[in-house]
């Protein structure tokens, strides 16, 4: 089993990726710097799941400090990494955008750097559908051009793809970008529009309903895309430089989300119909022949089942909601 170095451990995808290493029985050292994006009470209470298993090691450190960096892999000395940690949401970065800078871009590096001094044989790290900008053809496809993001956090994304194909052109370091495509499902992200629509209903308040309701997302349901995560981890036949879309294949209207949303809480929605904001896509769509070719990606989970599992664990976790409650009022 291998020693794996999982970046952003404390998040949502993060969380998953690294509970279902551990249960595969990998050694997984998780790194987060519990930051106030959103509640850190939600990140303390994954991390204390992941800490009951014996193969993982928490370590709370900044990214963007190098020499941090360096000492945490001269450490744990980790045989794979996987990078998720960064700044997320593209309206926050319009009013915060030296958080992307830092968080992004030069974390980003210190981790690379380091993997490249190890030696490290693959470093796999998050990307985003966001790196495609205002692009309309459907669906996204990787040979896709990607040269006008049209928000911060893109552009941190794509610089990203670029870092990792220097490093994979002057140092031989085999780097595997993931596309992720709008990812949902339980121990979620509160600032996503599944948990702050559903918390709206629950609490008979105002979902305002970006874009007049015109938007659709290919929404992508948590375990299908740690099958992914984990196939770009462990497959043998990926090149050395690879960018990979890992998506549902299948977008939903925001409004058509929102209903079911209202079905599965059993409650109506108070719905506020408003313009489109600045870096928001009108529509997500990911092309995974890519994906299903070279990592035998096939999402099983429909955005019924998916939001449906949400609901449930979001109805059972009522310390979790109450807390998030609080960080949005604080």
């Amino acid at each position: 089993m291998a020693s794996i170095l999982v970046t952003g451990s404390a998040g949502f995808i993060g969380f998953h990726l690294c509970r279902r290493l551990l249960t595969e029985g990998h050694e997984v050292v998780g790194v987060d710097d519990f930051n106030g994006y959103y509640a850190p009470e939600l990140k303390r209470a994954r991390t204390e799941i992941l800490r009951s298993f014996d193969n993982f090691v928490s370590v709370e450190m900044d990214l963007a400090d190098s020499a941090a960096v360096e000492c945490c892999f001269k450490d744990h000395c980790p045989e794979l990494i996987c990078h998720l940690a960064a700044q997320p949401g593209v309206r926050y970065s319009l009013v915060n955008p030296f958080a992307y800078e830092r968080s992004n871009v030069a974390a980003f590096l210190n981790v690379i750097e380091q993997a490249r001094h190890a030696s490290i044989p693959r470093f796999v790290y998050a990307s985003s559908s966001s790196v495609y900008g205002g692009n309309t053809k459907m669906p996204y496809s990787e040979t896709d051009p990607v040269n006008t993001p049209i928000s911060l956090y893109a552009a941190t994304k794509r610089a990203n793809e670029l870092m990792a194909f220097t490093y994979h052109h002057l140092f031989g370091l085999q780097t595997i970008g993931l596309r992720f495509f709008t990812v949902y499902g339980e121990w979620g992200r509160p600032d996503m529009a599944y948990w702050s629509f559903l918390e709206c209903i629950l609490h008979g308040e105002e979902i305002r309903v970006f874009n007049q309701g015109k938007n659709s997302r290919d929404f992508t349901y948590i375990d299908d895309i740690v099958d992914g995560i984990v196939a770009s981890l462990f497959r043998t036949e990926l090149e050395g430089y690879e960018i990979i879309n890992l998506g549902n294949n299948q977008p939903v209207n925001v409004l058509t989300f929102i209903t079911i949303l209202e079905e599965l809480a059993g409650r109506p929605a108070k719905k506020l119909m408003a313009s489109a904001q600045p870096g928001d896509v009108v529509s997500t769509f990911a092309d995974i022949t890519r994906a299903q070719a070279k990592l035998g990606f096939h999402p099983k989970t429909d955005i019924r089942t998916g939001l449906s599992r949400f609901v449930t664990w979001y109805l059972s976790e009522t310390k979790i909601g109450h807390a998030v409650r609080l960080s949005r009022k604080a």
